[in-house]
């Protein structure tokens, strides 16, 4: 069993920079593949980072360039640090964790398909 819980969500101005964070536990060997999706108002959810225990990760266009995944594995957490935030950006922020994912680009397109996933951290970034 894998326990994810997500922190550092908040109201932030365009422009500005917020550090989520994910705490996790359990067994490392279902926490190969880590992820952040996000569900924004009225849409469904949009997988929007990964990262594998070999260090490969990925991003999809929209935050590209803005967004920079992490994990310490030390301190078992995973972080996704996000600049130049847009108001679009608004939405609930959950991480996830799997066991496998032979392709991180094909996992992000379907978040239903996570084994784990958090609760969420609401991130409002206001124009």
């Amino acid at each position: 069993q894998v326990l994810l819980m997500e922190s550092g969500g908040g109201s932030v101005q365009a422009g500005g920079s917020l550090r989520l964070s994910c705490a996790a536990s359990g067994s490392t060997d279902d926490r190969k593949c880590m992820f952040w999706y996000r569900q924004r108002p009225g849409a469904e959810p949009e997988g929007i980072a990964a990262i594998r225990s070999d260090g490969i990760l990925t991003y999809v266009d929209a935050v590209r360039g803005r967004f920079s995944i992490s994990q310490d594995s030390a301190k078992n957490t995973l972080y996704l640090q996000m600049n130049g935030l847009k108001p679009e950006d608004t939405a609930m922020y959950y991480c996830a964790a799997d066991s496998s994912c032979a392709s991180l680009t094909w996992a992000l397109r379907d978040p239903s398909r996570f084994r784990y996933r958090g609760q969420g951290t609401k991130v409002t970034v206001s124009s």
